[in-house]
């Protein structure tokens, strides 16, 4: 059985409101995801990930980066939501801990097994947890932002990371992909990554049709991502759960 619930949690004077779900199918403590939505706020694309994550044995948790699960309806509006973030990478971080601390102490998590997935402005949040040095498994970018942090010192990386990119994603530069696996190697960090061929930004969005602004939805590449998440997992969390 499927059990959704709203949580809200604090990061300072900021409510934040996330959307956890989880399947009593998986009996006892279960691994924990964190689902980072994309620039649009916490919304159903990033709840529904969660579902699917829950229905595959795992506790899925979509956070809330701007509070109170807001959400930007146009692209000046989302902009002006994620911009504080981009500017100020030290908020970013402090907002993603938040969430990592809320998800810890939940009933149904083991919390000995957390691990994270973003979309776009999401994928980039992933990445900056892992370089915060938090204590967890694993983080999967799904086409998202590469840069890392300026001024922002990395600590050492200790989850795994895995990133999700389109070949012909505007947004990332092959040069930015390039620095991205530099900054990896140089970490000494277990790095993965998977480029789609002709596969642009936001390829796993249903609603992604923009191919000027360069986000177009890719069936293929959507469930090539998400089966590699899967397997990926399956190594970092448990080889017993039901990886498809």
């Amino acid at each position: 059985m499927l059990n959704t619930q709203n949580i809200t949690y604090q990061d300072g004077s900021a409510t934040l409101d996330g959307y956890c779900a989880f399947d009593d199918n998986f009996p006892g403590k279960k691994p924990a995801v964190l689902v980072v939505h994309d620039w649009t706020g916490r919304n159903d694309f990033a709840m529904s990930k969660a579902e699917k994550l829950a229905k595959l044995g795992y506790v899925g948790f979509a956070l809330d980066m701007y509070g109170h699960a807001k959400c930007g309806q146009t692209k000046e509006e989302k902009m002006g939501l994620m911009q504080p973030f981009m500017q100020d990478r030290s908020l970013l971080r402090q907002r993603i801990l938040a969430a990592l601390d809320a998800v810890k102490y939940h009933e149904a998590v083991d919390a000995n097994r957390i691990a994270a997935i973003g979309f776009c402005f999401g994928g980039l949040c992933v990445l900056d947890l892992a370089r915060s040095g938090a204590n967890i498994k694993g983080v999967v970018s799904f086409h998202g932002l590469l840069n890392p942090p300026e001024n922002l010192p990395s600590k050492k990386i200790i989850a795994k990371v895995l990133a999700l990119h389109g070949a012909a994603d505007p947004m990332v530069t092959i040069d930015q992909v390039a620095a991205f696996t530099r900054e990896m190697t140089e970490a000494h960090t277990d790095w993965q990554i998977d480029i789609y061929g002709n596969v642009m930004h936001a390829f796993t969005n249903p609603e992604a049709n923009d191919p000027d602004f360069g986000t177009v939805y890719n069936a293929t590449a959507d469930k090539r991502s998400w089966i590699a998440m899967q397997n990926f997992f399956t190594e970092i969390l448990s080889d017993e759960l039901i990886p498809f």
